[in-house]
Parts: C-alpha cells; structure tokens; sequence
C-alpha cells in the first residue's frame, strides 16, 4: 500500500467492528502520516467522544516522537494515555509501512477506563468489610422457605462449638440454643423440635436447655 486512501475501504469495517464489540467507550482512530502534516493527521475515526477529536484533527505526541526514530518498532499495546481533561485511557498503536518502510499510517485503539473505574469503585464500596468498630453482625440469610433460614441458623450454631454432634456435650448444646434464642429463632413454629433433631435429643431435653438458657442472667 502507499497511501493511507488506498488502506482506508479496508480499515474502515474493521474500526467500524471494534467499535461496536467494545462499546462507546471504546475510539478506533486512523491517521494519515504519509504527508507529515503533523496538525491534521486524522482521516478516519470513530467514537470520536473519547477524545473530542475529529476528521481532520491532529496526532499525539506518539506520532511526533515517531518521525525522529522511524525505522524502529513502534508498536505498541495496552499502553497508558490521558485526556485532555484528565480521563484515564488504555491504548493500542500499530504502525503501517509502505514498500519502502516508510511509515504512513497509524491504527490507534483508545479506551476510556472512566466507566471501568467507576465500576470497580461500586463494587469495592459494596464488598468492603465491615468497619472493624462495628458490631458483629451474621451474614443475612435469604431463603425461600423460612425452614430453610432456621436450618442454616441451626448450622451456623452448631459450626460455632467447633465440634460434631456426636461429640457435643451438656454446655455445647446449650451454647447452640442459647445462639439461636439470641437470633430469634425460636419465633419459627416448632422450631424447638427442628433443633432437638439436630442436636439428637429429645424435644422435653431441648426445652429444659432453653429454659435455662432464659433463666440466666
């Protein structure tokens, strides 16, 4: 090819795609180099937001840099660039040559990282733990049967005694009912039942542990 014109009804569908695949974030950017018009470099561009540059716009600071060691390597991918008003972009240069390697056109990929950076600061903002001054609070359960919340309570409890129900003594299943009274689980219907199934032991024993567990101070 010598000519960026010759290149462009090529180039032009595939900038088109990347644009597309990638989003409005996303410019795909082709400049003319072949005249060294350094102010008005740009021939083809789509996305031109990112940037708030246009057909007829000029190079960066890349392609000037360019011009004073042309026979080197310039491609380059997913390097950092910057807006004008301060917007973080990720880029991507790849140089082409004519028959003689000359350098003569320049497809530019730029992604805005704004609305990247603002998800990953939602999701921090929502994942962060707890305040270390916070109460301690158990993780929420969602179910859609209240049997099901009783259960994963019943196993928290039972989790927090370090130990099998076959190896739990006297104080271990008291120390699972006091747990759960704290957490209200007993406002669920027959849950005293559910929990001496669990415990393996008899409802009139579940009951006497939970009395007590009231009774203290």
């Amino acid at each position: 090819m010598d000519s960026p014109a010759e290149l462009l009804p090529a180039l032009e569908p595939i900038m088109k795609a990347v644009a597309a695949a990638v989003g409005p974030h996303c410019e795909v950017v082709l400049h003319d180099l072949s005249k060294r018009d350094m102010e008005h470099t740009i021939v083809a561009i789509e996305n031109g937001h990112v940037t708030g540059r246009e057909v007829g716009g000029p190079s960066t600071n890349r392609g000037l840099e360019l011009l004073r060691r042309e026979a080197e390597d310039h491609d380059e991918y997913g390097y950092r660039g910057r807006t004008g008003d301060g917007r973080e972009l990720r880029s991507s240069s790849v140089y082409l040559h004519d028959a003689d390697g000359r350098v003569i056109a320049a497809l530019c990929i730029n992604v805005d990282l704004t609305p990247l950076q603002a998800a990953r600061a939602a999701l921090d903002t929502a994942l962060r733990p707890a305040a270390e001054d916070s109460p301690a609070r158990d993780e929420e359960v969602f179910a859609s049967d209240i049997s099901e919340v009783l259960d994963k309570l019943i196993d928290g409890a039972i989790a927090r005694t370090g130990k099998t129900v076959a190896l739990m003594d006297r104080d271990d299943r008291i120390a699972v009912l006091r747990f759960l009274d704290e957490r209200g689980a007993f406002f669920v219907k027959r849950a005293v039942d559910r929990v001496a199934r669990r415990l393996n032991v008899s409802r009139v024993t579940a009951y006497n542990y939970l009395e007590q567990v009231r009774a203290a101070p």
